[in-house]
């Protein structure tokens, strides 16, 4: 499934037909170049699920874990760039994540791919010449 993106408002609209896609699949591995939107992107599916944390980045931090208005877990978000290896993504406790049953959004997740669910869902996000965005969703 493809999806284009000519500019921000159409984010919201994606993101809620992303997690129609899905289906009763929750966990997501994100491809793209640096600044091709993945993070924008996850941060539009967690307010399409409602969550109430700012959203951004776990660069350092490695995993965010986001909640509803009640504290109830909805998402993790991952950005395992930094990681070296499998064992650094076991030791981190990847498979308790990935099996927890809520949204796990996977940035740079070619480390972790040994650990991933078999209905892993895979996206890729791509940005034109003209700054289009191209989501696809496997």
């Amino acid at each position: 499934m493809n999806w284009t993106l000519p500019s921000l408002a159409e984010l919201p609209q994606v993101a809620g037909e992303f997690l129609q896609a899905l289906g009763n699949r929750r966990v997501v591995a994100f491809q793209g170049k640096m600044g091709a939107g993945k993070t924008t992107f996850i941060k539009a599916l967690c307010e399409q699920l409602g969550v109430c944390d700012m959203v951004n980045s776990p660069t350092f931090s490695i995993v965010n874990e986001y909640t509803d208005a009640e504290g109830q877990t909805l998402a993790y978000h991952f950005d395992l760039y930094r990681l070296k290896s499998v064992t650094e993504a076991l030791d981190m406790g990847a498979e308790d994540y990935f099996y927890s049953g809520h949204y796990c959004f996977i940035e740079w997740p070619d480390v972790a791919d040994a650990l991933l669910p078999d209905n892993c869902a895979e996206a890729s996000i791509e940005e034109a010449d003209n700054g289009t965005r191209i989501l696809t969703l496997r």
